[in-house]
């Protein structure tokens, strides 16, 4: 039994865009595909190169976490890709030791782009499945990657469509997962009816009456704020509150009026955008998105200026966030159509 730490750590490492070579975020091939002009596409992004890259970016964690006082936090999935193999042999391969680290992950989706990029016109690089008899065959499969460093096991993009929300078998089965292994148990959330698949999530209890769900992990970010209401409702019930997708992937730093705020406040971008989530009334932990250790050791500044952020007698804060707020669904059908790449 993992020992489960009693909060999570400010800023994680979600695993999202290290653990697979391809992924939605905006630019990415400038960041992959640039470094050697005399090596092909297809060896940049290599499992080889890809675990490099991962490497970097979980060793640089751990170091800015210690910086900051705090526990190193990597979040998986089942479908990204080969995230928790990497994670894995990463935590053995430094000799971290359960209890010295934080590690999620995620089941419901499986992987099946086959370390590709580019697909066929319409082929899915991953397939959600929130049947009981995949939940029992994905639990395992993580076990094997990183079963002794487990803290939090999560429900993948629960939505009403995959009946996860009324799949009474699938709640047991997740309700003795938590009492077997001692891990907590959550759900992450996406698309623009969030905060109503949150409520109902609330809702569904344990065989022993307790609420099923500790955490929820959430998109939000200065574009995407339909769901602050239900978060903040969910962290007055005590769950976790974990924040996904901060940087609206990348499309915060093309982006005019967050390009004119950061400039008036003397703040980067990416600091900008997350120590205003940080700073959020619901109290969340903020998952990054780096895949370099720079990106990743500018966005842990976000820690500092949030607090500056809470303690500003003018409210900047809530002018920053109605300035950048635009309507949910529309944000969703932006990031619909952005490519993998």
């Amino acid at each position: 039994m993992v020992a489960v730490a009693k909060s999570l750590p400010t800023l994680g490492l979600g695993m999202a865009a290290l653990g697979r070579p391809g992924y939605i975020n905006l630019e990415r091939g400038k960041i992959f595909d640039s470094s050697d002009a005399n090596t092909a596409d297809v060896q940049r992004r290599s499992v080889e190169s890809m675990q490099e890259k991962a490497n970097e970016a979980m060793t640089t964690l751990m170091a800015e976490s210690k910086a900051n006082n705090m526990l190193p936090w990597y979040d998986c999935a089942r479908s990204y890709g080969l995230s928790e193999q990497f994670v894995g042999e990463f935590l053995r391969g430094n000799n971290v030791k359960p209890g010295e680290v934080v590690v999620s992950s995620k089941w419901g989706y499986t992987y099946v782009a086959d370390w590709k990029v580019q697909l066929e016109s319409g082929a899915p690089h991953e397939v959600k499945d929130h049947s009981v008899e995949n939940f029992l065959k994905q639990v395992e499969e993580t076990k094997a990657n990183i079963g002794e460093y487990l803290n939090l096991y999560q429900v993948h993009s629960a939505t009403f469509e995959s009946g996860i929300l009324t799949d009474s078998r699938v709640h047991e089965a997740l309700a003795s997962c938590k009492n077997e292994n001692g891990w907590k148990i959550g759900l992450s959330v996406s698309g623009p009816t969030q905060g109503e698949i949150l409520q109902e999530a609330m809702k569904i209890t344990s065989p022993d009456g307790t609420r099923l769900f500790d955490s929820v992990q959430c998109t939000y970010n200065l574009f995407e704020q339909r769901p602050g209401s239900a978060l903040l409702d969910a962290h007055n019930a005590g769950m976790d509150i974990i924040i996904k997708e901060g940087m609206a992937n990348g499309r915060i730093f093309h982006n005019e009026k967050v390009e004119e705020i950061a400039t008036k406040c003397g703040f980067a971008k990416d600091q900008l955008a997350l120590a205003c989530l940080l700073a959020q009334p619901f109290q969340p932990r903020v998952l990054s998105g780096a895949v370099t250790p720079e990106q990743l050791s500018s966005n842990a500044k976000a820690i500092d200026l949030s607090e500056r952020l809470k303690s500003d007698k003018k409210d900047l804060l809530n002018e920053i966030m109605k300035e950048c707020v635009i309507e949910s669904e529309q944000y969703w059908k932006d990031r619909s159509a952005l490519a993998w790449n």
